[in-house]
């Protein structure tokens, strides 16, 4: 099957993949791109830490639709910690909370990683944009308030040592995680859990929902683009998100009717049987959203077709 973007020579609809630069919020990163792209409907895949560096999915025109609904969440990064410290963000941007001798050896840092695999508890650190009786915790921690958190369930695929710099108390490390997994405090709690504490110095995102940085373009690379009109080679098919689910197609007067809500068979158009959410296309490979077979009929789960 050969799918057709439905982004037409028109306003931009897709996925573009941006390397967020350190220093810039993901808010930042939206704003930007909505000027250079000349469109006002722009989302993104995953919030960034303003230290942060990294793929961050962008999600413009139609395709702000998938924002809340992608199948895949999981996130892939590469950190650096330094032992011996703590600060009250959890990186090297805080205010210093403690500062201890480390004797501890690489071999040591790979133990205390190990308990940080799997599922398990992790509590949320105060500089977080989580909402606590009505107010963001980074908001209440500005004003020197601590709240308590309640701990909340993450999954850590993996986690590898891809580089020890003993003699300085440096360690990289690839995380690879559920949405909402805060990087910074398995860094910080392998430094409680190692006795001597630990920071964040550095972190990029290089996997964000099944895209790879090394296929982002950094903010000044999508400006030259727009200049020089060809910035929609960069921008993917929304559906590019859902290569996941299985997918059906339409004749041209089923696909009419599937547009305008009208339910159908699932006999009839192939997805009896079929569970869950699924990609719905025309008879000339045209996305048109995604589907969903209900009490025997095709239902319209979401529309991404003007």
């Amino acid at each position: 099957m050969s799918e057709k973007t439905n982004a037409g020579q028109g306003e931009l609809s897709g996925i573009l993949l941006i390397d967020k630069p350190e220093g810039f919020t993901s808010f930042d990163v939206v704003a930007k791109v909505r000027g250079i792209a000349r469109t006002r409907k722009v989302g993104h895949g995953g919030t960034l830490d303003p230290m942060a560096t990294g793929v961050l999915p962008l999600f413009l025109g139609a395709a702000t639709k998938a924002c809340d609904i992608l199948p895949d969440q999981t996130k892939a990064y590469e950190a650096w910690f330094r032992l011996g410290q703590t600060t009250d963000t959890q990186d090297c941007t805080g205010k210093v909370l403690s500062e201890r001798e480390v004797s501890c050896t690489a071999a040591q840092v790979e133990e205390a990683l190990s308990r940080f695999r799997g599922d398990f508890l992790q509590t949320p650190p105060m500089y977080s944009a989580i909402w606590v009786q009505g107010r963001r915790l980074y908001d209440l921690a500005r004003e020197g308030v601590e709240v308590e958190r309640q701990s909340r369930p993450v999954t850590v695929h993996e986690l590898r040592l891809l580089e020890a710099r003993e003699e300085n108390h440096l360690y990289k490390i690839y995380v690879s995680c559920s949405k909402g997994t805060y990087v910074r405090t398995i860094c910080h709690d392998v430094g409680q859990a190692l006795g001597c504490g630990a920071v964040m110095t550095g972190l990029r995102r290089v996997i964000s929902s099944g895209y790879r940085v090394e296929d982002a373009i950094t903010i000044e690379q999508a400006q030259q683009m727009a200049d020089a009109d060809t910035l929609r080679e960069k921008v993917l098919p929304v559906e590019t998100a859902f290569t996941a689910y299985e997918k059906i197609r339409l004749t041209a007067k089923n696909a009419r009717l599937f547009q305008n809500g009208v339910r159908l068979s699932s006999s009839r158009v192939g997805c009896a049987g079929i569970k869950g959410d699924f990609c719905v296309f025309g008879p000339d490979g045209q996305f048109l959203g995604l589907g969903c077979e209900e009490q025997g009929e095709l239902r319209i789960r979401k529309l991404f077709v003007r």
